[in-house]
C-alpha cells in the first residue's frame, strides 16, 4: 500500500481479475493481514473524511475503491476469481471492479463455464457483503442482466456496528 510515487507497493489485492494466486499460501496470508494493518493504521491516523470514525473507509480507500475492497474481501477469507492469460476464467469467486459512480464498486460472483458459479452467487454475495460492512462499507445486492446478482459497495455515510476486526 505504500512504495512508488504512484501510491502503488508490491503488494496488491487480487481483484479476480488477474492470475491465480501463486506461491506460498502462508506468505500471502501474511501479506494480506500486514496489508490490512497497514489499511487500520491509516484510519487511525487519518479518521474518516469530516473527522468521523475508524471504522469507517479513509480518504485513500475512497479514493481507491477496487483495491480497498479487493483487500477487504481477501483479508475476509473469501477467494478471488481468477483469469489466465487468455482471459479465460479458471477459479470461482469474487471478482471487484470499478462502478458506475466515484468511489463505488461493483462485486460479482464468477467462475469457470459449468462451475456453478450462478447457484452459489447468492449465499456467496451475501458472505460478501458481511465482511465489507465490518469494515465500514454499505454493500447493497440488485440483480443484472439474465438474472445475474451483484454487489454494488460504497463507503458507508456512519458507522453501523462494531469496527474493523
Amino acid at each position: 500500500m505504500t512504495g512508488d510515487p504512484d501510491g502503488r507497493g508490491a503488494f496488491e489485492a487480487a481483484t479476480g481479475d488477474g492470475p491465480p494466486l501463486a506461491g506460498d499460501a502462508e506468505q500471502r496470508s501474511r501479506e494480506v493481514r500486514s496489508a490490512l494493518d497497514g489499511l487500520r493504521q491509516i484510519r487511525r491516523l487519518t479518521g474518516a473524511p469530516g473527522g468521523g470514525s475508524a471504522a469507517l473507509p479513509a480518504l485513500w480507500e475512497r479514493r481507491q475503491p477496487v483495491r480497498a475492497v479487493a483487500l477487504a474481501l481477501e483479508a475476509g477469507g473469501i477467494a478471488p476469481s481468477a483469469v489466465d492469460a487468455a482471459g479465460t476464467r479458471t477459479a470461482t469467486g469474487y471478482r471487484v471492479r470499478a462502478g458506475e459512480r466515484p468511489a463505488t464498486v461493483v462485486v460479482e460472483w464468477l467462475g469457470p463455464a459449468g462451475s456453478g458459479a450462478a447457484g452459489q452467487e447468492a449465499e456467496a454475495l451475501a458472505a460478501c457483503a458481511g465482511v465489507l460492512g465490518r469494515l465500514g462499507w454499505e454493500a447493497l445486492l440488485y440483480k443484472g442482466p439474465r438474472g445475474r446478482r451483484f454487489l454494488e459497495a460504497e463507503p458507508a455515510a456512519t458507522a453501523a456496528g462494531p469496527g474493523p476486526s
